[in-house]
């Protein structure tokens, strides 16, 4: 059995990724396709569009589960903030358009 090339290594390292990254996407989808549920739910009965309890919860368990995965849990908070951001539009939008 031959050993990879460097370059046969970086390819299939790439193809991972890509997996990877499509991954990603359809499981951002998803996690959007349930925030707009919550925002709808929010808007119909009057609730705030922003629960910073949950949010503080939300960071302190993302930051764990980032220390167990032995990702920076500074990234997964940004991450998360980033992405609660994005949320907290959408459901501020869903709100004014009632």
């Amino acid at each position: 059995m031959s050993a990879l090339t460097p370059e046969q290594r970086l390819d299939r390292l790439r193809s991972s990724i890509d997996n990877i990254d499509a991954a990603l996407v359809h499981m951002l989808a998803e996690r959007f396709r349930c925030t707009q549920e919550v925002g709808v739910l929010k808007a119909e009965n009057e609730m705030p569009a922003s629960d910073p309890s949950r949010e503080a919860r939300q960071i302190d368990r993302l930051r764990n589960l980032a220390e167990d995965a032995h990702l920076d849990p500074e990234f997964a908070e940004k991450w998360f903030n980033f992405v609660v951001a994005e949320v907290i539009q959408h459901h501020t939008q869903i709100a004014n358009e009632r």
